[in-house]
């Protein structure tokens, strides 16, 4: 039986009565040092290399979902587990700081490097988290990539994933630098090794994970019809190396919110936001739900022999409108108690990826490691660290009081999502 990292009824009531409850029991772990052996598969303009069995890793277990500074309540199941839940604790000062800046890597996107393009805050950077009962160390890039050593990640997704793996470079690369080997045609997947280790790190865009037909203006990026998405079928541009990669984190949702036509077997079945078209409207919870129960069971039944993860939604922090109505995100520190709701968006996304996990408890087999990566409830309090109208350069020199389009969904590097690889190493290493 497949191994999930969450009790899925305290979960159910959490979500469904915002009743935050969660489990408390420390104990200190250290490193076990292992030996990997990667190959790193790829084709369609990537290289090829076969692939290696490793040993099968234990997930930890997650029970709630609470913001900063809730009382903590402790559970049998974590006793005998003797395991804390990394994802329910507090963010705390860290004087030490990020890993590395904008001048020691250059693997930032421009609208994610918050630094170069002017924001003269930088009290976001001295934060880290801090589970409750329980030690996360920092990911040490130097033992990251000795454990990891000859093996495969891929990060497939949107541009969140694309934010995530660019972190991890930026980390790893204080150690040595990586050096991009593969890319597809666009740019938008590539891969990177760092060859004195021989890892590989490759960024895979599906931000569907689905096959979808996107119609966007090459130069200005805009929509020109709504696309046209098959929940049935998967994309290949991901499921033809699936199996060559060691570790798999996927992530998607917010293109889910664009205009589009909904398929299965060839076969509209209706759509997102259609206006003009004498189509059915079925929802983004509809479309969402469809795929990532089909991603699944594809995982499931894919006798992968590597490990694989579901990074969960990442909420973002528009405040006082929407992205297009004026919305920003102006805070200089991490939200308190409460501060913060889920958006709408994310508690759609939330309570289908907590359904679908739990129906695959149910079915999964042994030979699937598959690990939920749930930064949902420490990033709801991270309002902070988005790039916001800094995703431009030097957005105000000309106007200080000019309107600026801020981005307040990806994140500025370094900053909060650095975190995130924390937590990715604790799990692999400890599980």
């Amino acid at each position: 039986m497949m191994k999930l990292l969450y009790k899925w009824k305290s979960w159910w009531r959490s979500l469904r009565k915002f009743n935050y409850s969660v489990i408390k029991l420390g104990f200190s772990i250290f490193f076990v040092g292992f030996a990997f052996r990667l190959i790193y598969s790829q084709s369609a303009g990537f290289s090829k290399f076969p692939y290696v069995k490793y040993s099968h890793i234990s997930p930890p277990h997650v029970d709630s979902f609470t913001p900063q500074q809730i009382t903590v309540e402790t559970s049998p199941q974590e006793d005998i587990a003797g395991k804390c839940n990394l994802f329910i604790g507090d963010w705390i000062p860290n004087q030490g700081g990020p890993l590395y800046t904008n001048e020691t890597c250059s693997f930032i996107a421009d609208h994610q490097n918050c630094m170069k393009n002017g924001r003269q805050d930088t009290g976001y950077l001295y934060w880290r988290w801090n589970p409750r009962g329980c030690e996360l160390p920092r990911l040490n890039p130097w033992r990251f990539l000795e454990l990891m050593r000859n093996k495969s990640w891929a990060f497939i997704g949107d541009s969140i994933s694309r934010n995530h793996v660019q972190s991890l470079l930026c980390i790893l690369s204080t150690v040595e630098k990586a050096v991009e080997v593969d890319h597809d045609e666009g740019f938008k997947s590539r891969r990177w090794l760092f060859p004195s280790y021989n890892v590989s790190v490759a960024g895979i865009w599906s931000p569907f994970i689905a096959e979808a037909a996107i119609f966007d203006d090459i130069v200005t990026g805009a929509s020109t019809s709504e696309i046209e998405l098959h929940l049935d079928k998967l994309d290949t541009n991901w499921t033809k190396l699936f199996k060559s990669w060691d570790y798999v984190i996927f992530s998607f949702g917010k293109w889910f919110i664009r205009s589009s036509i909904y398929y299965e077997k060839n076969t509209g079945l209706g759509c997102h936001y259609c206006p003009k078209r004498n189509l059915t409207e079925l929802g983004i919870d509809f479309a969402y739900q469809k795929v990532l129960r089909n991603l699944i069971d594809y995982i499931v039944t894919s006798n992968h022999k590597g490990t694989i993860f579901y990074r969960t939604s990442a909420p973002d922090h528009f405040e006082n409108g929407e992205w297009d109505k004026g919305g920003h995100c102006r805070r200089t520190e991490p939200a308190g108690e409460g501060e913060f709701d889920l958006p709408w968006l994310n508690k759609i996304f939330r309570e289908i990826e907590l359904e679908e996990f739990h129906r695959a408890s149910t079915r999964a087999s042994n030979r699937v490691n598959l690990k939920l990566l749930d930064v949902t409830p420490l990033s709801l309090l991270r309002p902070d660290g988005h790039p916001g109208p800094y995703k431009f350069f030097q957005p105000f020199s000309q106007d200080k009081n000019g309107k600026i389009i801020n981005d307040c969904l990806h994140w500025c590097l370094p900053g909060p999502i650095d975190s995130w690889n924390d937590l990715l190493m604790e799990m692999v290493i400890n599980g």
